[in-house]
């Protein structure tokens, strides 16, 4: 069967693709427009992330549609799409090699592919490789990217956000959490003790953060900064940060109990909830730049978990969250904040 359309198309514009979504069903439209009896393809690239190790992308004949799959640490790479395309029909896999792994480029058929028809697709895989390579390490740069700077940060830097003169309004409810007494405890215990805590600290902070819509902007030591953007109403905002905070402390409590049976110590800490606006911007030197929050909701929210260890309260929240939440709050009484001009109405989880 001869194949001069796709061929072409994989030389000339596939490079051009904006995402692997789109190469995969451009790719699938040009083979069935050839002639191939496809039910579906899938594609995987290996992806360098501490959790997630490869993502597929699944498009399916009948409707066009693609869909994307994630694989963890131990999950051969393509099995995703192995699973996926076996309901479907027989199955013609290609492996290609790409930096910094492979990329598995596999199709189902409506019947079993003839002799012909298989070697067409190998032939694709081999024209494949080139664009996929440029797929592959955009891809990669958004993992590593969103790894270490987050989803908001990552996208900034690479839609060119480079200046220290740029930033962005965020009208949020903020979260700030920390750990007490961390550096007491830092100081009489093994690095890597250290680190096992900090990491078991953050999963709960990050997990919760995460489960209710809310998106992590900053590790500070043993502290988070985290924000719930307000996309809908005030009150959605504050409500996820406050179920956000409740799960913290459950996942912390289960988190103590293990560490007690295992004879570690407790692992104290304090959440603050505060609704306002904030700037998320682009400070540094001229050489070196990061995404740093200011403002005074910042600040309040900062002070006000410092108020946590001398109120013997895990959860804080200001008045403004509460003001915005049907959620039922203990009051607290007003409390004057370092740096901060008016009372702070305080309130707590009741």
């Amino acid at each position: 069967m001869d194949l001069p359309a796709p061929l072409a198309w994989l030389v000339d514009e596939a490079g051009t693709s904006p995402s692997p979504e789109r190469f995969l069903a451009d790719l699938g439209g040009h083979l069935l427009a050839a002639g191939l009896p496809l039910a579906g393809s899938a594609l995987t690239l290996a992806a360098p992330h501490p959790i997630i190790t490869q993502h597929t992308w699944l498009w399916r004949a009948e409707t066009g549609a693609v869909t994307e799959a994630l694989g963890f640490a131990g999950t051969a790479l393509g099995q995703a799409g192995r699973d996926w395309l076996g309901d479907l029909g027989p199955i013609c896999e290609e492996t290609i090699g790409i930096a910094p792994g492979n990329s598995v480029l596999a199709w189902a058929s409506i019947r079993p592919f003839s002799t012909s028809e298989a070697e067409n697709l190998r032939e694709i895989a081999r024209f494949a490789a080139a664009p996929l390579a440029g797929l592959a390490a955009r891809a990669t740069l958004s993992t590593l990217l969103e790894a270490y700077l987050g989803r908001r940060s990552a996208a900034r830097v690479q839609a060119g956000a480079l200046s220290r003169n740029s930033g962005e309004t965020i009208r949020a409810a903020l979260l700030c959490a920390d750990l007490r007494d961390f550096t007491a405890l830092s100081e009489a215990t093994e690095p890597s003790v250290v680190i096992a805590a900090l990491d078991a600290w953050f999963d709960r902070v990050a997990g919760a953060v995460h489960a209710f819509g809310g998106e992590v902007l900053k590790f500070m030591g043993d502290g988070v900064l985290a924000i719930f953007p307000m996309s809908g109403t005030p009150k959605e905002a504050c409500e996820a940060a406050l179920r956000a905070a409740t799960a913290i402390r459950a996942g912390m409590a289960h988190l103590d109990a293990t560490r007690t049976s295992q004879g570690l110590p407790l692992l104290p800490f304090g959440v603050a909830l505060h609704f306002g606006d904030m700037l998320w911007g682009n400070i540094g030197a001229a050489d070196r730049l990061d995404f740093t929050a200011i403002g005074p909701a910042v600040n309040l929210v900062s002070r006000l978990e410092g108020l946590c260890k001398p109120l013997g309260r895990n959860i804080l929240v200001s008045g403004s969250v509460a003001s915005e939440t049907a959620m039922p709050l203990l009051s607290l009484g007003d409390y004057e904040l370092r740096g901060i001009i008016e009372p702070c109405a305080v309130f707590t989880p009741s």
